[in-house]
């Protein structure tokens, strides 16, 4: 697989929230930071977090572009509320190595009617 067809499997196991197939995409030892938290290392990890993250609010990424370059993929996307964001994923071996995203933590609380952090 391309990084692209890589970052477009990924995008369907989230939309499905199939945590199996989300997995199946990430090496053992991938790196996910999402810039709001802190990076997590591992898989059973980041399974941990998305089932966390999951069970807090209905969550859909819709494609805008996603540009390929060597082993990378960019992933810019918005949900159906407003949201916009973006990710990096560094995929080697048709596996996520390292993934970076970006997007705005209290924008997404808010719509969502989640807590805000009270630091």
């Amino acid at each position: 697989m391309t990084p692209k067809q890589t970052v477009q499997k990924w995008v369907d196991a989230f939309n499905r929230v199939d945590l199996d197939a989300l997995m199946e995409l990430y090496a053992d030892d991938a790196v996910n930071h999402q810039v709001v938290f802190d990076p997590l290392r591992g898989k059973e990890t980041i399974r941990k977090m998305f089932a966390g993250e999951f069970s807090k609010a209905k969550m859909v990424c819709i494609v805008e572009q996603i540009f390929e370059d060597g082993e990378w993929a960019i992933l810019e996307w918005k949900d159906p509320l407003g949201l916009r964001g973006c990710g990096f994923f560094h995929i080697v071996n048709d596996m996520i190595v390292f993934q970076r995203g970006y997007w705005d933590q209290l924008s997404f609380l808010r719509q969502h009617k989640l807590p805000l952090p009270t630091e």
